[in-house]
C-alpha cells in the first residue's frame, strides 16, 4: 500500500513537470488508482500548476531586469525606447517605460516563461514575465503603449496576444503611439539625421528581388526591406505586395549608398 502511494506521488510530480495528463479512478473496493493513460472510462485529474518565483532586484530599462539570483532577463517579444547612457541619448518614452517597470516589478516576485531560445547573444535570459497576480508584464508594456512588438523567430510564444495589445495601444494613441518621433515617415523623408533607432517607414513596393538566401522588397532606389528565406514561413505571399503601399517597422541601417531594414516576422509589416 505504501509502495503504491509513493508511486502515485511520483507519477503526479513527473506528469506535472512534463505537462502530461494524469487519470484517476476508484475500484470496487474504494481504492484510488492513477495512470498517465486513459482507457476512456476514467476521469482526468486536474493538477494545480506549480511555479518558481524570483524577486526582481534591479530594473535596467523598460525591457531588461535583473533577478535576485543574478540572472539578467530581457523581456521577449517587445522593444522599449532606449534610455540615456554614455553612448546613447534617450529616445522618447524610454525613461517612462523604465519608471513604469520599476513601479510594477522592483522588489516584487515574478515567474518566467521561456520560449525556443533561452539566451541572446549578450547571454541575457529571454523570457515572458508574470507577476504573482498573473499580470503578463510583456503584454502590459505593449498594451499601455510603453513598448512595440518585436518578434524574433523562433520565439513565437504569445505573439497573437502581443499583436492584439499593440493594435489596441495604437488605436488609442497611447504612449509612444502619441509621439511624433514614432509617426510613420515616407521613404522620401528618410535621411541620415532621422534614421536612428526604431522606425516606421512607408512606401510602395516597386520590385521584389529573390537571391539564394534572401528576398528584398525594393521601395525606391535607395531603400529596401530584406527578409531571410528561413523566415518566409512567417509571412503571407510576398509577391502580392508588388505595387502595394506598405509600412515596415524596425531598425534602419545605411548600406553603401542606400538604406536597409531587415524584418523577421509579419508583425513588422502593415499593408496600407
Amino acid at each position: 500500500m505504501i509502495k503504491k502511494y509513493y508511486w502515485a506521488i511520483a507519477l503526479l510530480l513527473v506528469t506535472q513537470l512534463s505537462c502530461a495528463a494524469v487519470y484517476q479512478w476508484t475500484d470496487a473496493q474504494g481504492r484510488k488508482h492513477y495512470s498517465d493513460k486513459s482507457n476512456g472510462r476514467v476521469a482526468e485529474l486536474q493538477l494545480a500548476k506549480s511555479y518558481s518565483y524570483y524577486v526582481v532586484k534591479k530594473v535596467y530599462d523598460g525591457d531588461t531586469v535583473q533577478l535576485s539570483d543574478g540572472r539578467k532577463i530581457r523581456l521577449l517579444g517587445i522593444n522599449t525606447p532606449e534610455i540615456e547612457h554614455p553612448n546613447q541619448v534617450e529616445q522618447a518614452g524610454g525613461e517612462l517605460a523604465k519608471k513604469w517597470l520599476i513601479e510594477a516589478l522592483l522588489g516584487k516576485k515574478v515567474r518566467l516563461e521561456f520560449a525556443q531560445e533561452k539566451r541572446d547573444k549578450y547571454q541575457r535570459y529571454l523570457a515572458h514575465i508574470f507577476t504573482e497576480q498573473e499580470v503578463h508584464i510583456n503584454r502590459e508594456l505593449v498594451r499601455l503603449g510603453f513598448a512595440s512588438v518585436n518578434i524574433f523567430p523562433p520565439n513565437l510564444k504569445y505573439v497573437p496576444e502581443l499583436i492584439e495589445a499593440e493594435l489596441e495601444a495604437e488605436a488609442g494613441k497611447l504612449g509612444i503611439w502619441g509621439y511624433s518621433e514614432y509617426s510613420v515617415k515616407s521613404v522620401q523623408q528618410l535621411t541620415n539625421k532621422n534614421k536612428q533607432g526604431w522606425q516606421r517607414v512607408s512606401g510602395t513596393v516597386a520590385t521584389i528581388k529573390v537571391t539564394a538566401k534572401n528576398v528584398y522588397l525594393k521601395f525606391v532606389e535607395d531603400f529596401e526591406v530584406g527578409i531571410k528565406k528561413e523566415n518566409l514561413v512567417y509571412f503571407d505571399d510576398l509577391d502580392a505586395l508588388k505595387g502595394q503601399e506598405i509600412e515596415v517597422r524596425g531598425w534602419v541601417n545605411r548600406y553603401k549608398n542606400s538604406y536597409m531594414m531587415w524584418i523577421k516576422h509579419s508583425s513588422a509589416m502593415r499593408v496600407l
